[in-house]
């Protein structure tokens, strides 16, 4: 990210030509000849990145964003100061106290916002319901913000040396200010490509499968279960291990039909859940067949409602949102999920986006043939669900013209990330009337939308015979993500606001895409109702509208409601 010449200096193009000196000497001159023009850029994003976003940020993080935007802002200077010289504008050197006083002006900037990051952090912070974080964190921010930039610089030191030798070699067959171009072309895809497709990607799949022997050994405080036709019994077809964390804790916890009864007041069976880890089988295929095997000898197609779950990407399923289901069907629900990662979602969102599709394809594939053979008087009412990147691979699990002739009955999917398509043209067909953040889809027969208010209630529309329901927060960075934010402002930051939005975040080209990158990662952090954290009446509001529970009173709905709220709340 360092610059071709320096604002105090115009050096001629043949200086790439020059033989490399030291690194160590190399990177003393580049210092004593910075830019001023590129820190007075880089000071104003600096402090551009310090205001509030979605999400809040810990200090940490705040100064990572900080340093890399700083890296950000100083590169745009120098690539704009290049220009200018490359195209052949007058390059007149203004005076050294002109230059050092704006620099300086940038520099007083920073600092103000520097100062007050904090205080607007702490805004965002009421928004969400969050206790406030104190002052003194700024110098843990400064610090950290100082050593991103630094490293970034010297990653610039060596993306500079990727140009000039590749200028020097280009220069020999053709034209100068071609030659310097291409050298910029090189010099850019090469390090992305070892950036992101060597390092990032080959290091997130290590660390997919260190996880995964990990995971086969982490053991949870969990007993295998006694009950037979429990999954990890000793009768199950899936051992107990081959679970995994994430499977032990889904299969091993919930309610038991004893826990329902005494909420409801009603008669309640046990509900049956069915999970086949990544250790359960070799591939994808295997995992799947074994989880309709399983989900076979349980009876789980006996129940009036079954639910194929897709997983986020550690193989996480959220027990607010599939407890709530099974509070509402007093225990008459069948679920099944198969893992298919151990990365965090986020993590699965930069690297394969479409990670989890091909495991959601293929468990829906297996459960959905056998399903179709079952007398359509008996067998149960089929639905899918998924929760953040469990929502995308969900969507993509079923091709509609594939089941057209005999549909399944709904979905319910929970903060769907950004690439999610189906979610995406929904949302660009909307209503015009209706906001990104809430959209209205033609005449809500197929497909609505609700957030921490229930608007799934519209006593003038109807249901068709497929219900889907978006559940997502306007201050999930998850969903409202936008590669385009980097030089576009997203739609909903226009116009009227998502309540949980703060109304001080602002759009800056570039550093707002850095913000909601790191966003994505401080989203989980938030109380249940924000961000990325979704509570488990909001649950209770997308299993009412798609799946029809019969025989509850509004009384017992609040009831209901109230004992879910609570439980999910910490001590």
């Amino acid at each position: 990210m360092e610059r071709l010449a320096d604002s105090g200096s115009h050096k001629s193009m043949t200086e790439i030509d020059m033989p490399a000196a030291p690194i160590s000497q190399r990177i003393r001159s580049y210092i004593a000849h910075r830019s001023w023009f590129g820190l007075s850029v880089g000071a104003l994003f600096f402090a551009a990145s310090l205001t509030p976003s979605l999400a809040p940020r810990p200090p940490v993080l705040l100064g990572a964003l900080a340093g890399a935007s700083f890296a950000m802002g100083y590169l745009l200077g120098l690539c704009l100061l290049n220009l200018w010289r490359y195209v052949g504008l007058p390059a007149g050197r203004p005076a050294s106290r002109v230059i050092q006083g704006a620099a300086t002006l940038c520099g007083i900037v920073a600092a103000a916002y520097l100062w007050l990051a904090i205080d607007w952090q702490n805004d965002v912070r009421a928004v969400l319901m969050m206790e406030p974080i104190s002052r003194w964190h700024l110098i843990e921010t400064a610090g950290v913000a100082i050593i991103v930039f630094a490293l970034l610089f010297v990653i610039g030191i060596a993306v500079r040396e990727i140009f000039r030798r590749a200028t020097q070699l280009l220069d020999r067959f053709l034209p100068r200010r071609m030659a310097v171009l291409l050298g910029v072309a090189v010099a850019i895809v090469l390090s992305w490509t070892i950036i992101n497709g060597v390092i990032f990607r080959t290091g997130l799949h290590l660390a997919d499968s260190s996880f995964r022997e990990l995971d086969a050994l982490v053991q949870t405080d969990l007993n295998a279960p006694t009950n037979p036709l429990q999954t990890g019994s000793s009768e199950s077809l899936i051992g107990w291990e081959g679970l995994g964390r994430q499977g032990r804790s889904y299969v091993g916890t919930g309610p038991t039909e004893q826990a329902i009864s005494q909420l409801t007041g009603k008669p309640a069976t046990r509900p049956i859940r069915v999970y086949a880890g990544l250790n359960s089988a070799n591939t994808t295929e295997d995992r799947a067949r074994l989880a309709l095997a399983e989900l076979k000898r349980v009876g789980g197609f006996e129940k009036p409602v079954l639910v194929i779950i897709a997983p986020t990407g550690t193989g996480w399923v959220d027990g607010a949102g599939i407890d709530t289901l099974e509070y509402l069907h007093h225990g008459d629900v069948a679920s099944v999920a198969i893992q298919y990662s151990y990365l965090a979602s986020w993590l699965s969102l930069l690297a394969e986006p479409d990670y989890g599709v091909d495991s959601a394809r293929a468990l829906f594939r297996q459960i959905y043939t056998y399903w179709k053979t079952l007398p359509e008087e008996t067998r149960p009412r089929l639905y899918l669900h998924g929760l953040s990147l469990g929502a995308l691979s969900s969507e993509s699990s079923m091709d509609l013209f594939d089941v057209i002739d005999e549909p399944i009955h709904g979905a319910f999917w929970v903060g769907p990330p950004f690439p999610s398509k189906l979610w995406q043209s929904t949302t660009r067909n909307r209503q015009p009337d209706s906001p990104v953040w809430l959209p209205r889809f033609r005449d809500s027969s197929i497909v609505r939308f609700t957030n921490q208010q229930n608007h799934l209630d519209k006593p003038d529309k109807e249901w068709g015979l497929m219900r889907i329901v978006y559940l997502q927060y306007g201050s999930d960075p998850i969903t409202f993500f936008e590669p385009s934010a980097f030089f576009q402002q997203p739609e909903w930051m226009t116009g009227e606001r998502a309540p949980d939005v703060s109304p001080t975040f602002r759009w800056v080209p570039g550093v707002t895409f850095l913000q909601l990158g790191v966003d994505m990662i401080t989203g989980m952090g938030t109380p249940p109702g924000f961000g990325h954290v979704f509570a488990a009446d909001d649950y209770m509001d997308g299993w009412i509208a798609v799946t029809q529970p019969k025989g509850w009173t509004p009384s017992e709905l609040a009831q209901l409601r109230g004992a879910l709220i609570k439980a999910q709340t910490p001590d």
